[in-house]
């Protein structure tokens, strides 16, 4: 089953999916136009996915210049079950908020606190949906 939706809201099965101990895959747009794609954490409050980087990072670079990105996100426990989503970074969360939220995703992913060290500035990029893709074998 495939829905294709426009609008929002975040689709049900993105929030469970992206609330879950599930990775995503970001993609943003390199200076050139190449994407660039990267396995990451998630996380989704009602309307943005959520995914925390630091400024010093190229994805960060990009999302700054250009706010378009994808995120794929697929359920661990069965891979053709996922959801894509087409949107833009509509926002960007520093300081101690996004501090305390590595840390959140790092219990989800890890049951710890986030142990890498920070070379720069945690960020949280709130991304708004323009197109949902959920697929769920039939």
């Amino acid at each position: 089953m495939s829905d294709k939706l426009d609008g929002q809201d975040l689709h049900p099965m993105v929030l469970e999916l992206a609330r879950g101990q599930n990775f995503a895959a970001l993609t943003t747009l390199l200076p050139g136009g190449h994407p660039q794609t990267q396995v990451m954490w998630v996380d989704a409050n009602e309307q943005h996915l959520l995914v925390n980087t630091e400024v010093h990072r190229q994805k960060f670079r990009n999302v700054e210049r250009d706010p378009r990105v994808t995120v794929t996100i697929w359920d661990m426990n069965d891979p053709y079950r996922f959801v894509e989503v087409r949107g833009e970074v509509v926002g960007k969360v520093k300081g101690q908020e996004s501090r305390e939220h590595i840390d959140e995703l790092s219990h989800k992913y890890r049951g710890e606190t986030y142990q890498t060290s920070i070379q720069s500035e945690r960020v949280v990029l709130r991304i708004a949906p323009s197109r949902q893709v959920v697929r769920e074998p039939s």
